[in-house]
């Protein structure tokens, strides 16, 4: 009889709020804090390019099992862009294709020209994209030299504000939806100006309900993990419940969590009468977040992402 493998690292549970350096790839920094918290499963939510730096949430444990929240959320970030010099990629990283003259404008004319780019825009992602076309994602193809057709995509820009402009440097404020493409808005711009326009620098400041004076640098995390600090590292971790905070919480009777973790649809009382909502369990001592619910159409809390126990808030 062949004994089953263990499996490495131990349960984690819960939400890092990382600061990720520029440099690195997203899936590099979720890899140096899996390994830091020696935890069996985590993940992240949301790419940021290896220039960018800021807010990657990472799900530990349970708490990827509502990743999808995260991932689905609005963003912000504050990005320089250099006018004048368009790149393949981009962004400071790619190669050179063209430099043109730097046209004066005015405030006036930024504002009109920004205005153009709010709202319900469409983007046509970079070749350097994560986007997979047949499996493979973008930017392998483009390092191969090979160009394939992409489709347009809608995103939602909500503010789009100029921080200033000194020659050919200028400064963006950017609260968007996800999957907005902030070198393909750099892009964009430029072309409207006739003279290019690439990412020079990018921070996102934050990521649903996250922002950037909650997160942890990643060396924080390594010389912790270094001094086998585990409590200190604990300390970093948010609830589970935190990648769904931005839902409206709705607290169930003991009996009527029991049911619904069953997958029976239940009724309470106050609830909201529509929508998702994160669901807690009254208990004797304190309230215990269990995971997910909807309104269903008979206007009862149906389930819809549970822990696998009551174990984690």
């Amino acid at each position: 009889m062949v004994a089953r493998s263990r499996r490495k690292g131990r349960d984690v549970d819960g939400v890092l709020l990382l600061d990720k350096p520029s440099g690195m790839t997203s899936n590099a920094a979720l890899q140096t804090i899996k390994h830091a918290f020696y935890a069996r499963k985590a993940g992240h939510t949301g790419s940021l390019d290896p220039l960018a730096t800021g807010v990657l949430p990472i799900c530990f444990g349970q708490a990827t099992r509502f990743s999808q929240f995260l991932l689905d959320a609005d963003k912000a970030y504050e990005a320089t862009i250099r006018l004048g010099v368009s790149t393949d990629s981009g962004d400071a990283e790619g190669k050179v294709l063209e430099e043109s003259n730097v046209p004066n404008i005015d405030g006036s004319s930024w504002e009109r020209l920004l205005d153009k780019f709010r709202g319900v825009v469409e983007q046509v992602p970079n070749m350097f994209s994560a986007i997979k076309v047949d499996g493979q994602p973008l930017y392998k193809l483009a390092r191969q030299g090979i160009e394939v057709e992409r489709a347009p995509r809608q995103v939602t820009i909500y503010s789009l504000v100029l921080r200033g402009c000194k020659d050919d440097q200028v400064q963006l404020g950017i609260r968007c939806s996800k999957g907005t493409y902030i070198r393909c808005l750099a892009q964009d711009i430029g072309e409207e100006l006739g003279c290019g326009a690439h990412v020079t620098q990018l921070r996102r400041i934050s990521s649903g309900p996250f922002a950037i004076d909650q997160a942890v640098s990643i060396d924080r995390v390594i010389d912790l993990a270094e001094s086998r600090d585990f409590a200190a590292l604990a300390e970093h971790l948010l609830p589970v419940s935190s990648a769904v905070s931005s839902l409206p919480a709705v607290t169930l009777p003991y009996l009527s969590a029991l049911y619904l973790r069953q997958g029976q649809p239940v009724q309470v009382v106050g609830a909201p009468t529509d929508g998702m909502m994160r669901l807690y369990s009254e208990t004797e001592d304190a309230q215990v977040f269990i995971g997910v619910g909807e309104i269903d159409g008979d206007g009862l809390i149906a389930p819809r992402r549970l822990l696998a126990d009551s174990g984690s808030g």
